[in-house]
């Protein structure tokens, strides 16, 4: 979910900000956001925060009775159990 707020800036930075996003095709807003995102880490999206919230529920959890198999399976792409 986004969230509008105002932030104050350097005007001298702002325009080499500006300038920064222009040269990479982005919009101000998604320059900013990117250069946070960088800083922080990455935030969890609502698919990630959903299977995080599945796995501590016990929600629709596989049991994998074969480690290995269920490695090697994830490996060749058919996610075997």
């Amino acid at each position: 979910m986004k969230v509008q707020t105002a932030l104050r800036f350097d005007k001298d930075l702002l325009e080499l900000v500006k300038e920064k996003a222009k040269a990479q095709k982005r919009s101000l807003n998604n320059y900013i956001e990117y250069l946070l995102y960088k800083d922080v880490g990455n935030v969890p999206n609502e698919e990630t925060k959903q299977a995080i919230y599945e796995a501590h529920n016990d929600i629709d959890l596989t049991v994998v009775e074969d480690y290995d198999k269920w490695r090697d399976s994830l490996l060749k792409g058919e996610f075997d159990v």
